[in-house]
């Protein structure tokens, strides 16, 4: 088994919306991530390198100083004056970090898709968010590629 990971944080802000408390309003966190890649042997690139560590690292960075929202969330997708450079729309109605560890799943997935598309290989991959120094959410799963 051979397995990669990276480390890498972003600075961006949130809101929930509907949320009873302070989190409805927008704020921001420096978030940071974890990609642990795991395969049984994975293939690699005329380098002899399996995935750049900064290809993987860019699934977090590519949110770096934005506002991610939901998809509801038709203030900021729509608004005069917001650059739409600076919004990421995260799929669901909130931006919890729950739905952001989804997003940044998919985007691994399109890494892997785009280097070595229809392999047949099984990846398990753990993506960890911290949203707060106390507040972590971890996601697993595998996936053929």
């Amino acid at each position: 088994m051979e397995t990669i990971r990276v480390h890498s944080d972003f600075h961006a802000a949130h809101r929930q919306i509907g949320y009873a408390g302070k989190c409805r309003h927008v704020h921001g966190h420096t978030w940071r991530g974890s990609i642990s890649l795991s395969t049984e042997m994975f293939p690699r690139n005329h380098l002899d390198m399996a995935i750049d560590f900064g290809d993987l690292k860019q699934v977090f960075r590519r949110m770096d100083h934005k506002m991610l929202v939901g998809e509801s969330d038709k203030e900021f997708i729509t608004a005069q004056g917001v650059d739409p450079e600076g919004v990421v729309v995260i799929p669901g109605s909130n931006p919890s970090v729950e739905n952001i560890a989804y997003y940044c799943l998919d985007g691994v997935r399109q890494v892997i898709e785009h280097q070595y598309p229809g392999r047949g290989i099984k990846y398990y991959v753990e993506l960890t968010l911290q949203e707060t120094e106390n507040n972590i959410f971890v996601v697993e799963t595998e996936f053929v590629i």
